[in-house]
Parts: structure tokens; C-alpha cells; sequence
């Protein structure tokens, strides 16, 4: 069993569900296998009825002119109150967390990690990030967030 790592992971204090979704696109990420070889990676998430989120990840296998691959699954919170925590699924009954724990005024960007930090999106409304936003993006994931930026991978976007 993996120990929990000794600073626990802070979530943001609030999250808007409205202003969340819609697409973000991948700025960078920690390698993982279910999305080995993806370049040009988004994600697209919509309110659905039952109050649980759709979740579309797309992107296109081995490069930019590749096939595109696509994964559909649902998301739910877990802590109303703050709507940080969620839980996301793509084959039942597995379920990862997914804990938003950067996130800008402006929901420009997010990131979105893992309480054992073994999962790390960095994404964005637009395909390509300002080098000072990713800068202080990486500056709070090393001191405030205890992540290793340096297993971070930037996502080829056209």
C-alpha cells in the first residue's frame, strides 16, 4: 500500500462548476500509461441533468497528424462545498481522483493533481500557455504543492 506523502494535498478553497467547463487543452502533464504517445490532449466537460459532469478526452495518437483517440467517461464532486474534489470514472467501478489545485481567476488555467501526486495535468483554455504563467504554475507545484515539476512532459499542440 502507498503511504500518503508527508505534506497532505491542498485543494483551491471554491470551485464554480459552470465557469469549469467547456474544453481545456493540456499544457503539460505527468507521463502516465493511458495517455502514452497523445499529442494535441483536451479535455471537454459538460453538466449533465443528474448533476454529475461528462468528461471527453481527446487526442491524436503518435503526433498532430495522427488518428484521434477518444475516452468518455463522468465525473461526480465529492466535497459539495468547495466542489474541488471530484471523483472521475471511465470504466465503472474504477473511479481516480481528481483534485483541482491551482486554478485562475479567470479559470484561464487549472491543475489538477492526485493526493499521492501521482497524477498532474497542467491545462489551459487556449492551446499554448505564457511562459510566466507556467513559470508561477511550477513555482507553487514545487514549494507550495510538493510535486517534482522536472517528471512534468509539455504537450505538443498545434
Amino acid at each position: 500500500m502507498e503511504k500518503e506523502p508527508a505534506v497532505p494535498l491542498k485543494t483551491v478553497s471554491h470551485v464554480d462548476l459552470n465557469r469549469y467547463m467547456g474544453v481545456w487543452y493540456e499544457i503539460a502533464r505527468y507521463p502516465n500509461s493511458f495517455q502514452k504517445g497523445c499529442a494535441g490532449s483536451r479535455a471537454t466537460y459538460a453538466l449533465r441533468d443528474d448533476g454529475k459532469v461528462s468528461v471527453l478526452n481527446e487526442c491524436y495518437a503518435g503526433s498532430l497528424g495522427g488518428k484521434l483517440r477518444s475516452a468518455k467517461g463522468k465525473a461526480w464532486v465529492v466535497d459539495k462545498e468547495i466542489n474541488a474534489e471530484l471523483k472521475v470514472s471511465f470504466f465503472w467501478p474504477f473511479a481516480g481522483d481528481y483534485w483541482i489545485i491551482d486554478l485562475a481567476d479567470d479559470y484561464s488555467y487549472v491543475v489538477v493533481g492526485h493526493p499521492k501526486r501521482k497524477y498532474l495535468w497542467v491545462l489551459s483554455r487556449n492551446k499554448i500557455m505564457e511562459d510566466d504563467t507556467y513559470a508561477g504554475i511550477l513555482e507553487r507545484l514545487g514549494e507550495v504543492h510538493r510535486y517534482d515539476t522536472s517528471k512534468l512532459i509539455k504537450t505538443i499542440q498545434n
